[in-house]
């Protein structure tokens, strides 16, 4: 048609020409563009969200089942069965064939050859539910991963009974319970497997999963399980996964971590390539992570001694070390025993319950000021170790009130912060024995720091060896290493 009307054109006339050319570029243009979309249309990959999870029930009417999935009636409440319809696929089965088999009328009694048939029907039915049943147990507890020392019951059986199909859990004494009587997160577990994995070997095979908020109903521990569940759907379907669980943040996997977050609406969502965020709350589950596995880290040693703060650390792992290069007898302490502070002695008691509960020895140090006492009877702290590994600093000075750590050192931190901060208090510390040596350096030095302190001490044991200490300061942690031993034989 273009054509045709070119030759209207008259041929001086160049403005008309060039609106021509125009035109008839942009046509071409854009019929290359059509192309190029129906391509890339054809080659886009099909999204799937599952923000949803249907249930596994452990009832179902196969019949019923069978009647709904031939009219079509299902789809139009595939809520209520889908779950099923998920299991009979990964199962290898349909509902029509389970119903049919169980609809036949039992054979008369005399007609021997039609009864055995019947029979041998109905045993086949029975061992294939019974093969799938092991198959998917199998891959349950590859997700589930239960602790053998629990009597967890775990072990899926399917069974049909005339036109029932029934799935209920059984332990490891033979006791069968319901499905839905298990807790929610392995009920949750148990359908997100058998909807995921026969979806993804059906329609949605080679599609782009989209999970929202997967696996809210599991504990922690079973979270992070979980992750290798994900990593096993993403063999063969690229899977992206939002969360604010920690627990579903890899250490191991940050390069494939993205940050969301939405600060503006105007802006709009952002999805950052690098570990960062304008909003500290995006970073929140990373940190939570990274501090669960710093965490874990602490609980490796089998001998574990609490400690109040970073400050105790320092005095007793320098003091400690002084004594084993001395080689002073009965005084070395063992180098298997991990010293780890708690930041403050309210939090000794959560370090040591965890510790206690992972079957570890553990014994705790606390100073007999206040926050120590009231520390040190803490209901919780008293029944996981017992009296006689709570350690007290005034049974290795019982002449202070009160003493911290600083008083098993009395003398020689006199001596350092003369040197160090120019003050001298021997004289105030001679004439008030028992008061803490932490209050005199308090109130004689302005702007006293405990940390400050603890680091000259500690730069002190380099340039010292445990003749510098007095007779009275190697007696008294003689006698705190003795004790730490004994508590962690």
């Amino acid at each position: 048609m273009a054509r045709k009307n070119y030759s209207y054109i008259d041929e001086d006339n160049q403005k008309e020409e060039e609106r021509y050319n125009k035109l008839h570029n942009q046509i071409a243009f854009n019929g290359k563009r059509d192309e190029v979309l129906k391509i890339l249309s054809q080659r886009t990959p099909v999204f799937v969200l599952f923000n949803n999870y249907f249930k596994v029930k452990p009832l179902i009417h196969l019949q019923h089942l069978a009647d709904r999935i031939d009219s079509n009636v299902l789809d139009n409440d595939k809520y209520y069965d889908y779950g099923n319809t998920c299991l009979l696929k990964l199962l290898g089965f349909s509902a029509r064939e389970l119903s049919n088999i169980g609809a036949t009328a039992s054979p008369s009694q005399n007609n021997s050859e039609a009864l055995k048939a019947y029979r041998d029907k109905l045993d086949r039915r029975s061992y294939q539910l019974d093969a799938a049943s092991v198959r998917l147990t199998n891959e349950i507890k590859r997700i589930w991963n239960p602790d053998p020392k629990r009597p967890e019951a775990d072990k899926l059986v399917i069974s049909a009974d005339g036109q029932y199909l029934k799935v209920v859990v059984e332990d490891n004494i033979g006791v069968k319970i319901e499905l839905d009587q298990r807790s929610e997160g392995f009920q949750w577990l148990v359908s997100f497997y058998v909807v995921f994995f026969a979806e993804a070997m059906d329609k949605h095979k080679n599609a782009i999963l989209l999970l929202d908020e997967p696996g809210m109903s599991l504990h922690g521990l079973k979270q992070r399980e979980f992750r290798e569940t994900i990593s096993r759907l993403a063999e063969n379907n690229q899977t992206i996964y939002t969360t604010h669980s920690p627990f579903l943040v890899g250490p191991n996997e940050l390069d494939l971590v993205r940050v969301v977050e939405l600060k503006d609406r105007e802006e709009g969502t952002k999805v950052h390539t690098t570990i960062s965020s304008s909003d500290p709350a995006g970073l929140l589950p990373l940190q939570e992570a990274l501090g669960y596995d710093l965490a874990q880290s602490l609980f490796t040693q089998q001998k574990n001694l609490v400690l109040e703060g970073i400050t105790d650390y320092w005095y007793l792992e320098s003091t400690a070390q002084l004594l084993r290069e001395a080689a002073i007898k009965d005084a070395i302490l063992d180098e298997k025993t991990a010293l780890i502070f708690a930041n403050s002695a309210g939090k000794v008691v959560y370090y040591a319950t965890i510790l206690h509960a992972q079957k570890m020895k553990v014994a705790a140090l606390l100073d007999s000021d206040a926050a120590g006492d009231q520390a040190a009877q803490q209901e919780h702290l008293v029944h996981a170790l017992g009296n006689k590994n709570i350690l007290r600093t005034k049974d290795f000075c019982p002449n202070i009130l009160k003493p911290e750590i600083e008083d098993l050192l009395r003398d020689t931190l006199i001596t350092i912060v003369k040197d160090d901060f120019g003050v001298d208090v021997k004289s105030i510390s001679e004439t008030y024995p028992t008061r803490p040596i932490v209050d005199i350096f308090t109130k004689e030095i302005s702007g006293f720091s405990k940390y400050k302190l603890a680091k000259s001490y500690v730069r002190w044991t380099r340039n010292n060896n445990a003749n510098a200490l007095n007779s009275d300061e190697i007696r008294a942690w003689s006698k705190l290493i003795q004790t730490i031993n004994k508590a962690l034989k």
